[in-house]
């Protein structure tokens, strides 16, 4: 154990979906991640959708304190990139995401859709679902984001 960097202890999380269950497995890891607008880029040449956070690690949180680490998500394979809601907050306004799912359109082409708190959704146009979720190893104690009113993290 290292006794000056505790978060050196606990594994990151890397995960990796190829279907629309995977993604859900992802979905449920990365439910109510901070992510501010800056830290989401799509990158058309890569037909790669990146996007950065702080996820509530809510394996850890059972068993030890309630903390964020910073993680990336990433979209492979994606035509297209819309949104909606996202808003004048400005390029620092923070967003909540609650859920990633999968629409299939012309199997297995579909739409990958991001949701935010408050409504803000991105879709995604993909030929196929492939994306990763892998955390960075940055931790720090968990706070509220917008669209969640984190009062007593040891009770989410």
């Amino acid at each position: 154990m290292d006794a000056d960097n505790p978060a050196a202890d606990k594994p990151n999380l890397k995960l990796l979906a190829l279907e629309r269950e995977g993604l859900e497995v992802i979905s449920a890891h990365a439910q109510n991640t901070c992510v501010k607008r800056t830290d989401m880029a799509w990158l058309p040449r890569q037909r790669r959708f990146l996007l950065a956070g702080m996820r509530y690690d809510w394996v850890g949180a059972k068993t030890g304190p309630a903390e964020r680490v910073s993680t990336v998500l990433r979209f492979d394979r994606v035509l297209r990139v819309s949104h909606l809601g996202l808003g004048d907050g400005g390029e620092d306004q923070t967003l909540n995401l609650l859920a990633l799912t999968f629409e299939k359109t012309d199997p297995p082409a579909g739409m990958i859709i991001l949701a935010f708190a408050d409504g803000a959704l991105v879709r995604l146009e993909v030929e196929c679902v492939e994306a990763e979720l892998r955390d960075m190893g940055f931790r720090q104690p968990a706070t509220a984001c917008a669209g969640h009113a984190l009062t007593d993290p040891s009770s989410v």
